[in-house]
């Protein structure tokens, strides 16, 4: 029809000339077909420009919003280390003898590590042990001495402050003893510290010392350390504004009376990342966390516990713990269908007839591959999203749900 009619107006002044030169005359019959011409011209415009405004409107996938429960993973570097770590130092000094363990190997509790040599522990145990008999006779010489003078006594033979003076002889004999079998106790404690045992079961580490070398227990390194990796603690920083979230989600979570709240929800249960970036099938728990916030950092210590029934893990190993929280009532929106200008985000939102808006909105976090938006959308809002470079600020457009 377009076509028609612009051939049509194209002729048009032609024919209108012939006409006027072909009768004057009827100058007003012919006024009046030019204004019927015009209007016809006119409503075959709007008609063509009404068929051409809704061949225009687009139609793109949109999404209608409402809110729904967001599930967010942090993630926190954190060092692993053994339940129990234990540095193996020498309680007495000497020449370290043998060595019966290497580094690497597990042992139980009480097996025999290192052999200090005893050769002076062992004459002092014997130096302490003769004195301890000498004393011992000493004190059986005070009672044969108390013995000897009672019949005396009896008799009035001599007079009774000699027997109280012989009592008072026995009481520092007796006494003397026990201070002699104290230094056979020290004395045995120090032989047997010769020998050092595993207080723990676990898995030795690096041995610096070798056969030969003088050990003390001033040493500034230990003989070796002991780990015990039947379960180990994740350690693990957390900021500020983190550890405020945490904590007021666990007393909300705690107080039955407290009221609903977006703040959110930090599960007890972590995940752990090794450093292979394989997740451990293990699941762990956050069972403690520090008393005070470092001041340098602004970050708080947190502990994460978990099994380590396969012994994978080491002290000193490294790894990532991934913490879920849940918040609930809040707007999620995939963030492939926002757009960033000048480091702000914006929306392709439709109004009630249909007409684009560019909508900013600000954003509270990240869930999966969706936005947690805190304000610009609310619920039932229609969004597009695709086809943002065919859109301009309010154009049409048919949205499809």
């Amino acid at each position: 029809m377009a076509t028609y009619l612009n051939v049509y107006l194209s002729y048009l002044p032609h024919y209108i000339m012939k006409l006027i030169e072909f009768n004057k005359r009827h100058r007003t019959a012919f006024c009046a077909a030019l204004i019927a011409c015009a209007g016809l011209i006119t409503s075959c415009h709007n008609t063509i420009g009404a068929d051409k405004d809704t061949s225009n409107d687009l139609t793109l996938p949109a999404i209608k919003i409402d809110t729904t429960t967001a599930l967010i993973t942090k993630d926190y570097m954190g060092s692993i280390e053994g339940k129990i770590n234990v540095e193996l130092r020498p309680q007495v000094e000497g020449i370290l003898q043998e060595i019966y363990v290497d580094e690497g190997d597990y042992v139980k509790a009480g097996q025999s590590l290192f052999k200090i040599d005893a050769s002076a522990y062992n004459e002092m145990y014997n130096n302490a042990l003769a004195n301890e008999n000498v004393e011992r006779a000493k004190l059986k010489n005070a009672k044969l001495e108390i013995d000897r003078l009672k019949p005396l006594i009896d008799n009035e033979v001599i007079a009774p402050v000699q027997l109280e003076k012989a009592k008072s002889d026995y009481e520092v004999a007796k006494a003397n003893l026990a201070k002699a079998s104290a230094a056979v106790g020290s004395a045995q404690i120090n032989v047997d510290f010769t020998v050092i045992k595993a207080p723990v079961s676990g898995y030795i580490g690096r041995i610096p010392k070798r056969v030969g070398n003088l050990v003390s227990k001033s040493d500034k390194e230990p003989l070796t350390y002991l780990s015990d990796v039947s379960e180990v603690f994740v350690y693990f920083a957390m900021s500020e504004s983190d550890f405020l979230h945490f904590s007021k989600a666990q007393n909300s979570e705690n107080d039955s009376l407290a009221l609903p709240t977006s703040l959110g929800k930090l599960l007890p249960e972590a995940s752990l990342i090794l450093a292979d970036g394989i997740e451990y099938q293990e699941k762990g728990k956050i069972d403690a966390i520090s008393g005070q916030i470092n001041k340098s950092t602004g970050a708080i210590s947190l502990r994460a516990s978990f099994p380590n029934s396969e012994d994978l893990m080491r002290s000193g190993n490294t790894g990532t713990i991934k913490i879920q929280e849940t918040r609930k009532n809040v707007i999620l929106i995939p963030q492939e269908i926002t757009t960033n200008i000048q480091d702000k985000t914006f929306v392709h939102l439709l109004s009630e007839e249909n007409k684009v808006i560019l909508r900013e909105i600000k954003i509270n976090g990240v869930a999966d591959k969706n936005f947690i938006v805190s304000d610009g959308l609310d619920r039932n809002d229609v969004v597009i999203k695709t086809g943002f470079n065919k859109l301009s600020e309010g154009m049409r457009v048919i949205p499809q749900l």
